[in-house]
C-alpha cells in the first residue's frame, strides 16, 4: 500500500473534527466535493472505512477515531513546522552569504553593511573576500559583488555603492621632494613605482585617460605586492609612486600624507554590482539586503 497523501489526511482530520463535510469545507475554504473525493481516495488506500456518512451526520468509525487520535498531533506538528518556514517570508532573519573583492570590502561595503545590520538584528552576514571570479552559487553564496565586466550575464545585477569610482596616482611629499612631479603619465617610466600583482598573477600596465585619449604605461619599481595595505604603507614611507582605487588613498590625501599626481589623467569606471540568480524563492536575508540597497541608492541619488 502506498503512503496516503498528506492533503487527504488533512481532509479526513478536518471532516472528522467538524463532523460535517460542509462545516469542514467552510472552515478550510475548499469545496465539500473536494473533501469527499479526498476521503474516498484515503479509504481506498487504507482499505478501511474511516467515516460513517448519513444525510444528517458524519461520524468517525472506530478505525477513524483511532486514526484521528494519532494523526491530530502529527498534523499539528506539520502545521507548526510550516508556520516556521512561512515566517521566513515575512521576517528579516537568517544568514546572508556574500562573496566580494578586496576593494569592495574596504571601500564600498563597510558603511552599507553596518547600517543594514543595525537595521536588521535578526540577520547574520558572512562575507568572504576573494578577488578571483567564482561561481557564487556553486560555492554556496547567496550573492556576489563584482564590477560590471565580471558579472555573469545570466544573473540579476543591482548597483551597490558609488556609481563612479576612479584610480588615483599618488606619492608621499618626501618622494615628490626627492624625485619631482611627473607632468605626463609617460614620465612615470623614469620613476620608482609600486606595483600590484593580482591573485591570478597578472600585473597590468597602469592605465590613464584624459578626454578621448587613453594610454597604458608599463611602469617598474622596487616593490611588487599582492597586499594593498603593504603597498600603501610603502608609498607613505616614500618608496615610490602608487596607483590604486581612490578610496584606498582618500584618508592619506585628506591629511597630506600623500600627494595626488596626474589628476587630469585619473581614469574613472562604473561602480560595483551585487548579482544573484533571478528566482522567485529568494532567501529572506537577501531580499532584506536588496530592499536596503534601494534605500541607499535613493540616498546617493539625492
Amino acid at each position: 500500500m502506498s503512503d496516503p497523501d498528506l492533503g487527504d489526511l488533512q481532509a479526513f482530520a478536518a471532516v472528522a473534527r467538524a463532523r460535517s463535510f460542509r462545516g469542514a469545507a467552510a472552515l478550510g475554504g475548499v469545496s465539500a466535493s473536494s473533501l469527499s473525493e479526498a476521503l474516498r481516495r484515503l479509504e481506498a488506500r487504507v482499505g478501511v472505512r474511516l467515516l460513517n456518512r448519513t444525510t444528517r451526520s458524519v461520524t468517525p468509525t472506530e478505525a477513524g477515531e483511532r486514526l484521528l487520535a494519532r494523526l491530530g498531533p502529527a498534523l499539528d506538528a506539520v502545521s507548526s513546522a510550516l508556520d516556521v518556514v512561512e515566517s521566513y517570508k515575512h521576517t528579516a532573519s537568517g544568514t546572508l552569504r556574500l562573496n566580494v573583492p578586496t576593494a569592495v570590502s574596504r571601500i564600498v561595503l563597510p558603511p552599507i553593511l553596518a547600517a543594514f545590520l543595525l537595521r536588521h538584528p535578526g540577520i547574520r552576514v558572512e562575507v568572504t573576500v576573494e578577488d578571483t571570479f567564482i561561481d557564487v552559487l556553486a560555492a554556496g553564496f547567496d550573492a556576489g559583488i563584482r564590477y560590471e565586466e565580471r558579472v555573469e550575464r545570466d544573473m540579476v545585477a543591482v548597483p551597490i555603492g558609488p556609481r563612479i569610482q576612479r584610480f588615483a596616482t599618488a606619492a608621499s611629499p618626501a618622494y615628490v621632494a626627492r624625485r619631482g612631479r611627473p607632468g605626463h603619465p609617460r614620465d612615470l617610466l623614469q620613476h620608482e613605482c609600486i606595483r600590484h600583482r593580482f591573485a591570478s598573477g597578472a600585473m597590468p600596465s597602469w592605465e590613464f585617460e584624459r578626454g578621448a585619449e587613453t594610454l597604458r604605461v608599463a611602469v617598474s619599481g622596487p616593490l611588487v605586492a599582492t597586499a594593498v595595505d603593504l603597498e600603501v604603507e610603502a608609498a607613505l614611507q616614500g618608496v615610490g609612486v602608487i596607483s590604486l582605487f581612490e578610496g584606498f588613498l582618500s584618508d592619506a590625501f585628506a591629511d597630506g600624507r600623500l600627494v595626488p599626481l596626474l589628476e587630469d589623467w585619473w581614469p574613472s569606471f562604473s561602480g560595483p554590482f551585487l548579482y544573484y540568480p533571478g528566482n522567485r524563492h529568494m532567501p529572506p536575508a537577501l531580499r532584506a539586503f536588496l530592499d536596503h540597497l534601494k534605500t541607499e541608492t535613493r540616498h546617493i541619488a539625492s
